[in-house]
């Protein structure tokens, strides 16, 4: 059987350069009308038993370069089971090294969220008890902006994910949670349901998710720099859901990711929005602090740099409806490496890390949410 590498399917993304034996040379392609590019994933068949080096020739001009070092690209002979395998950046390349026991074996950046699951899910969970959906709108491509409502109060709570398309993790977040606050036999997703309506966004970006981007949208725009004047030609993602906010009000939100870099799990709040209101301030902070003391799976010592006074990038989803709606906003980031202050040697952080943390992630929620303000909105 011949040796060959395929990423024409849903989310994949690799140009093969050239083949040398075992020794295949590969590019990662830049999302469409974009320079950014890190996200990879494609198949490998006909290799059984063979020691395969692939080597990505561009890594050194990826979007963040300061991703590869200890980096371990992850691989699956089942597309369901997804571990860390031998990878080392030298010279401006990545070398991914596996020798598959079987004759199909799928290579990729994190483990991949299909569109095929995102449907799943939405199917899965729309028709739980108490469950809505709602199609806000359309992407560029014509897909679904899918929205899962559920709840009773009168807060009215958001949770988004996956604007950057490559950050996959950020779905199997969604998944966890969402599997969670669907449990009829537990307190909290009760509590929850009880006191605050729900409003989530399992895939803000469905182009990017099939086109196998990184970052941006089918024309190439980065949805989490889109939120202060999104447009119905460059962003109807953004539009539609900022919008629909607009209606409902927001008094708490989680925008979740992913991060090449930084080998933790951590938050990002909105310090550097004009006008900052010290009492939402302490809500972020109080709820960062009760989640690093719940979950050693997440920690507050390693982030990104505070925002000066009044300098915030309102363009981002998490300063501008932190601005707009006066809400507790926040982006959670996860690691496309590992979480280096729980280290798992096999799977790195996983999708069931990911999952799990969706979960704790609510029952520090629970804790607070008599404490977040009330938006006033009309949540029907």
């Amino acid at each position: 059987m011949t040796l060959q590498i395929n990423a024409a399917f849903d989310g994949g993304n690799i140009h093969v350069v050239e083949q040398d034996g075992n020794r295949i040379y590969l590019e990662i392609i830049k999302d469409n009308q974009s320079d950014f590019f890190q996200w990879f994933y494609f198949k490998v068949t006909g290799a059984k038993d063979q020691a395969l080096e692939l080597v990505v020739t561009n890594a050194s001009d990826s979007a963040y370069p300061a991703g590869w070092p200890d980096y371990q690209a992850r691989v699956s002979e089942d597309r369901q089971d997804w571990q860390m395998t031998e990878t080392d950046y030298r010279d401006g390349m990545l070398t991914i090294r596996y020798t598959p026991r079987s004759n199909i074996a799928y290579f990729a950046y994190f483990a991949p969220y299909s569109m095929e699951r995102h449907h799943d899910l939405i199917a899965r969970m729309a028709g739980k008890s108490g469950v809505g959906y709602e199609m806000l709108g359309k992407s560029l491509d014509g897909q679904s902006m899918d929205c899962l409502t559920m709840g009773e109060g009168r807060r009215s709570i958001w949770l988004i994910a996956r604007q950057h398309p490559g950050e996959t993790m950020a779905e199997w977040w969604m998944e966890g949670a969402l599997e969670r606050l669907t449990d009829e036999n537990d307190s909290v997703a009760r509590l929850l349901r009880q006191k605050a309506r729900f409003h989530i966004m399992p895939n803000m970006n469905p182009d990017g998710s099939c086109r196998g981007h990184l970052r941006t949208n089918a024309c190439g725009a980065n949805l989490n720099r889109e939120w202060a004047e999104p447009t119905a030609e460059r962003s109807p993602e953004v539009l539609a859901v900022r919008n629909h906010m607009d209606k409902t009000g927001v008094d708490f939100v989680m925008d979740v990711h992913g991060d090449e870099a930084i080998p933790h799990v951590f938050l990002a709040g909105f310090e550097g929005i004009p006008d900052l209101d010290k009492a939402q301030d302490k809500l972020f902070r109080r709820y960062r602090n009760k989640l690093a003391k719940y979950t050693p799976d997440f920690q507050r010592h390693y982030g990104y740099e505070n925002d000066e006074p009044g300098q915030a990038n309102l363009a981002l989803a998490t300063n501008q409806l932190a601005y707009r709606y006066k809400a507790v906003s926040m982006t959670l980031e996860m690691p496309f490496k590992d979480h280096d202050d729980m280290p798992d040697l096999k799977k790195g952080w996983s999708p069931e890390r990911s999952k799990q943390l969706g979960r704790d992630c609510l029952a520090i929620l629970a804790e607070m949410i008599d404490q977040l303000p009330i938006s006033g909105k009309d949540l029907a």
